[in-house]
């Protein structure tokens, strides 16, 4: 489908409040099927805060569908492996060659650079004719007849025949609608994206994703950016925090966090940023995401654990499903505006909740997974070495195509049980200190 040039004057078709990844490329899917979108943004300018997100098949087929494709490629990298390695001992735990997953799902896993993934979108809406606010911070939200208004701080009012709040986290809207609290996993994670020569002599692997799982820790790396600069994620449980501390996730937490790492770990640690660090929360899922004609989206609706790497994904899916059911349910010669908003929302809330609680409930288990110690982390490592990187059953339910009804939504696949692997003598008689060997700092 060519992208349709709405005009923006007047009152648009949709507010969309929030000018993050979710907010535009919900925006941008919209005004291709001909509606008038205008999007608020609290800060200044838009942009981005943060550095590398992984884009799995789910997303590099709607990102193909939207014609974005190619330039997304040609900004971040197509790594050819996913590794994941014990964070004591270095020892591969499993492989997945991503060019295999590619021909089965038919669309690239990539790594990204998240202002340039924000800075495509952004492209893409302005070319697309998106009406874009900055400096609107929106306070208050209610429903009128036939649509919904949102109050700004300065006390002005603007409304639309659909309010869309992809406002983050901490969102005003959820507060409103839902009145819940964010949940602390007690991890913080530290970020660091530099020029690749700046870590070549670490050990690292340039063309993988690689992830060391360790007690209560874990590392990340991938290069970014036509490979020109290596991104790394430190992740680790706070004492602070588990001990009721309003400032955790400290600098000095981090350096304790990681001692015994192996060495290519122990070498990225100096290179994290220390000026700012990401307390990780989330939120309980919620089955309700559309009040009226105010309709949650992104995080607002959904904000997972970093673990599956599907944050950023599963909001520029929910844009791509309520445009599609836009679609489908607008008679084929009714103007653009005419859109039975009722059943698009429901269809869309219908698909999208339970597909994302997946993805959120997973992401809680995946990390306690990642951050075992002791027997439990020896029968993880047994399991983890185990798998065959064929077996897709673990990747199909997230990687396959977004569903648009809930019969499209695939099975889940089974858990393995711990105690159902088998652990090498010699490691169950070693301690952890031990099994670290000489590639401990």
């Amino acid at each position: 489908m060519s992208p349709a040039t709405p005009p923006t004057e007047g009152r648009p078709d949709v507010l969309i409040v929030g000018g993050g990844i979710g907010g535009l490329s919900t925006a941008f899917a919209l005004a291709r099927e001909g509606l008038r979108i205008r999007v608020l943004e609290r800060a200044p300018e838009f942009g981005e805060v943060g550095a590398g997100l992984q884009i799995a098949p789910n997303c590099t087929r709607i990102l193909d569908e939207y014609g974005l494709l190619d330039e997304a490629k040609e900004l971040g990298v197509v790594p050819e492996n996913m590794v994941m390695r014990d964070a004591l001992d270095s020892r591969e735990l499993v492989r997945l060659d991503l060019g295999d997953l590619e021909r089965r799902y038919g669309f690239p896993y990539m790594v990204i650079h998240r202002s340039d993934l924000h800075g495509l979108f952004l492209r893409a809406c302005r070319e697309a004719g998106v009406d874009l606010v900055t400096d609107q911070t929106v306070v208050d939200y209610e429903n009128t007849d036939g649509g919904a208004r949102i109050t700004l701080a300065d006390g002005r009012t603007e409304e639309a025949p659909l309010v869309i709040a992809a406002d983050g986290l901490r969102s005003v809207a959820r507060q409103k609608l839902i009145g819940d609290d964010v949940v602390s996993s007690d991890y913080v994670a530290y970020r660091a994206a530099v020029p690749i020569e700046q870590v070549r002599d670490n050990g690292i692997a340039e063309k993988d994703v690689t992830v060391y799982v360790g007690p209560r820790c874990h590392f990340v790396q991938y290069a970014l950016r036509g490979g020109d600069m290596f991104n790394q994620v430190a992740v680790f449980q706070s004492p602070k925090a588990l001990a009721g501390q309003e400032d955790w996730g400290t600098p000095d937490e981090l350096d304790a966090a990681f001692e015994g790492t192996c060495e290519t770990v122990g070498k990225g640690i100096p290179l994290m940023w220390r000026d700012r660090w990401w307390q990780m929360m989330d939120r309980d899922p919620i089955d309700t995401w559309v009040h009226g004609r105010i309709v949650l989206l992104g995080d607002a609706a959904h904000p997972p654990l970093q673990y599956m790497a599907q944050g950023a994904i599963m909001a520029i899916e929910d844009g791509w499903v309520l445009a599609r059911h836009v679609s489908r349910l607008r008679a084929e010669d009714a103007a653009p505006s005419a859109v039975d908003w009722d059943a698009a929302l429901a269809a869309y809330e219908a698909v999208r909740v339970e597909h994302c609680r997946r993805i959120l409930t997973t992401a809680r288990a995946w990390g306690e997974l990642w951050h075992l110690d002791g027997t439990e982390r020896l029968q993880r490592n047994a399991i983890m070495r185990g798998v065959d990187p064929a077996e897709y059953a673990f990747t199909d339910w997230v990687y396959g195509p977004t569903a648009l009804f809930p019969d499209e939504e695939p099975p889940m696949f089974r858990p393995v049980p711990l105690t159902s692997a088998r652990i090498e003598e010699s490691e169950a008689a070693a301690p952890d200190a031990a099994l670290a060997g000489g590639t401990a700092r």
